[in-house]
């Protein structure tokens, strides 16, 4: 359950709580028998409560490298409309309950589409299992790789920039271009010209981006489960 809070696809409000909770209940009834033995405590103790807590905060921390590398794709989207002149253009999400550029909206469906036709749910859900072998009930959360989690912010916007980075220097010219043209003939009206050509310009990078956006996208899912793999051991 910890790690279905944060998980892309399914977190999302529009999947309502008692199936998550049905889901997390009938995963849980599958494995169980092929763990390894959980410790003796009394089910009603303090103890078990600890357990329980730290099971949920492991399960949580291997869900935020998904719901990170899932990000890369808003964030993409963000930088790319603040380029085009879209940065005023924001569209609120009732699902989730926040506000986000169009172009992220966009991306973040493509992003997510993409990750489940790759089947990286069945693989996060993999890791998740493997979890309890690799790092075992009891072990603690202290002993993990805590400052990898972190350094996976900055990965964030790395990953984001380098996916933005062709479109951003392609309206970077364009820019420039408007830049020389205002200057050499004041009586333009560049900004009713350059706005929509802006726009335009913008489009046209964000359809050329999708020619490869699927293979690179690919490895940054790879390299996503890779670290949530490592963080616990794998």
């Amino acid at each position: 359950m910890g790690a279905f809070i944060v998980m892309p696809f399914l977190s999302s409000n529009y999947i309502p709580v008692k199936i998550r909770l049905l889901f997390a209940m009938l995963l849980s009834a599958l494995v169980a028998p092929i763990l390894p033995p959980v410790p003796a405590v009394d089910a009603i103790s303090i103890g078990a409560a600890l357990l329980a807590v730290e099971q949920l905060l492991v399960g949580f921390m291997l869900a935020l490298f998904l719901l990170i590398m899932i990000s890369v794709m808003t964030k993409m989207g963000a930088m790319m409309s603040m380029q085009m002149g879209l940065a005023m253009a924001i569209m609120n999400d009732p699902a989730n309950g926040n506000s986000n550029p169009i172009l992220g909206q966009w991306f973040l469906l493509y992003g997510t589409l993409l990750f489940l036709a790759l089947d990286g749910h069945l693989v996060a859900i993999g890791v998740i299992v493997d979890s309890f072998y690799l790092w075992p009930i009891g072990m603690g959360i202290f002993e993990l790789p805590l400052m990898g989690l972190v350094e996976r912010v900055g990965w964030l916007f790395a990953a984001a920039f380098m996916l933005a980075l062709p479109a951003i220097v392609a309206m970077l010219m364009v820019n420039l271009t408007f830049g020389v043209l205002s200057k050499s003939a004041p009586s333009l009206n560049v900004f009713a010209l350059g706005f929509p050509m802006s726009m335009l310009m913008g489009l046209l990078c964000v359809f050329f981006s999708f020619s490869g956006l699927a293979s690179r996208y690919s490895d940054i899912c790879l390299d996503a489960l890779s670290s949530m793999h490592q963080f616990i051991g794998g």
